[in-house]
């Protein structure tokens, strides 16, 4: 079957299921549906509207909201138009806003959703034409509701091209300024609909939107999924709805990183503390009535594809849910390919793995043990950056910074970063993402982050779950104690953490600790922490900050 680009693919959906509704975006608690011809009619009118105010195809728009139906209908109407979208991350620092603008040279942004619209419109200089979906936002020129009043729906359909620049979408940057990733029409329609069938994803499914769509997980899985297989998606209001808006979509596709599968733990735990669900979960017939109503009070009674992506989640939490009903398929993509990577598949997963290769994806590791990658949904390149591009896409192959092992089976195990990789004193290498998933296992652990070069010994950097910060500090460190002595065992004498460091403040986006997808950002924590590490004391191997 012919590969259809995505206004192919939309127009597809519009011919065969017009009335069916495609979106649902909860207003004030109130849901308000959109069907594909309703979607198809905004978007052709904002198509109208964007070349009204002078924009010319080929040139790019500027999207910074958080997830709402509004989102996908501008991204539609970009296509339509023939503009280049350019995605915001709504937790970016106003000078990297507006380092992205000017990179990327946009005239007009499209304004939604926002925790701190003032503090981020200083990064939005003066010439940017401002656009506000309908939404308490920003001040801007032009109002969502007035502006396709004002305009007649674009007439026919524009000719995509699988060559065509359809989006720049920029890294979050763990070190640096942001790359911006250019992706073609053909690489992200190759990705979608490869996946959609290999999941068999049909317009019976249900997805949900509420990870940043800036971020190509969250585009790729939710948004091109959805619209290469036709199902319906549900956007959550706020973080203060967030639980019961997905207890009423019940999604049977569910995408989430590794801190949010931690924090759904915890809220389980709060209500039925460990030792009494582990007891409950061991009698046969009640054990399986307690993990359906979890899954129930979840929201993910119906979920037949869960998926955790973005950074690395430990076996521990893993089992956990697994023994709830819930098996997790971890995967493994970056933004360079449009998240098409490696998958653990329903029924075929192996936990520590990030599983095989999806259909017609080439993964080899090379001399260094770095993952190469090569497929037709790569980047066309960096935007205005030619020697970066140079450095990582090489007859063909991606080369992804990422260090890997491939099993005999084709799964993948990821066993780090290839720059993050750490010379102790002692001129021993040490790999911290092993160490730092051994130490994650702990329920104590919110997040790890492993030091040691020039030290004579790694050490933990620790932020403690919200959980651990309600023990008695006695009993939390003899805990911590004992994990650490147990994690020692399993490592060579080079690799032993000696201290586990508890940090007082919170690692987040706002403090620069982690980028908007929600990694950590390692090179800024050694530095935050470089003098107090110097001047820990030696006789606890648990240390608080203070």
């Amino acid at each position: 079957m012919t590969l259809q680009l995505p206004l192919e693919r939309f127009n597809h959906w519009l011919d065969r299921q017009p009335d069916a509704i495609w979106l649902r975006q909860p207003v004030d608690g109130v849901w308000h549906d959109y069907s594909w011809r309703q979607v198809d009619d905004q978007a052709r009118r904002l198509a109208s509207a964007l070349l009204a105010l002078g924009c010319v195809p080929g040139e790019r728009v500027a999207l910074l909201a958080k997830n709402c139906a509004e989102w996908f209908i501008s991204d539609l109407a970009i296509q339509h138009a023939g503009l280049i979208s350019v995605p915001l991350y709504p937790l970016q620092a106003p000078e990297q806003i507006a380092y992205v603008l000017e990179h990327a040279g946009c005239k007009v942004i499209l304004l939604g959703k926002l925790d701190e619209p003032d503090k981020l419109a200083s990064g939005i200089a003066a010439h940017i034409t401002r656009i506000a979906m309908p939404y308490p936002t920003m001040a801007a020129e032009h109002q969502w509701q007035t502006l396709l009043a004002a305009h007649e729906p674009l007439l026919g359909a524009h000719l995509q091209r699988g060559e065509d620049l359809l989006s720049i979408l920029y890294t979050s940057g763990t070190t640096g300024q942001p790359k911006g990733v250019m992706l073609s029409a053909h690489a992200m329609a190759f990705s979608a609909a490869n996946a959609t069938a290999e999941l068999n994803m049909t317009p019976q499914d249900q997805f949900f939107s509420y990870l940043p769509l800036s971020h190509a997980a969250e585009r790729f899985l939710v948004e091109f999924n959805s619209l290469y297989c036709g199902a319906p998606v549900a956007f959550v209001e706020s973080l203060e709805t967030f639980a019961s808006d997905l207890r009423q979509v019940r999604p049977t596709v569910f995408f989430s990183v590794p801190r949010l599968w931690t924090r759904f733990q915890q809220g389980v735990l709060e209500k039925l503390p460990a030792h009494k669900l582990d007891r409950l979960l061991r009698i046969p017939l009640l054990g399986r009535l307690v993990a359906r109503k979890v899954r129930a009070g979840l929201g993910l009674d119906r979920a037949r594809i869960l998926v955790s992506g973005a950074a690395a989640i430990s076996t521990g939490l893993l089992e956990w849910y697994r023994r709830l009903g819930m098996t997790i398929c971890e995967g493994y993509g970056m933004t360079e390919h449009f998240a098409y990577g490696c998958f653990n598949r329903p029924g075929q997963v192996r936990f520590g793995t990030v599983g095989r290769p999806m259909p017609h994806l080439e993964v080899r590791i090379d001399a260094s043990g770095e993952i190469l990658l090569r497929s037709e949904t790569l980047m066309q390149g960096y935007y205005r950056e030619p020697e970066k591009t140079a450095e990582t896409l090489k007859d063909g192959w991606l080369h992804t910074g990422d260090r890997g092992q491939l099993d005999e089976a084709g799964y993948l195990r990821i066993t780090g970063r290839v720059k993050d990789i750490f010379k102790t004193s002692k001129g021993k290498y040490v790999a911290p993402a092993p160490i730092e998933g051994e130490i994650a296992k702990s329920h104590w652990v919110e997040q790890v982050c492993l030091m040691g070069s020039n030290l004579d010994q790694p050490l933990a950097l620790i932020e403690l779950s919200p959980a651990a910060r309600q023990q008695p500090r006695e009993m939390l460190e003899q805990s911590l104690s004992e994990h650490l002595h147990a994690v020692n065992q399993r490592l060579e004498a080079h690799e032993r953490v000696s201290h586990f460091y508890l940090v007082s403040e919170a690692w987040t986006v706002d403090n620069g600790s982690m980028t908007p997808t929600m990694k950590i950002r390692r090179n800024v924590l050694e530095i935050r922490y470089a003098e107090a590490i110097a001047a820990m004391p030696g006789d606890a191997v648990i240390v608080w900050e203070r």
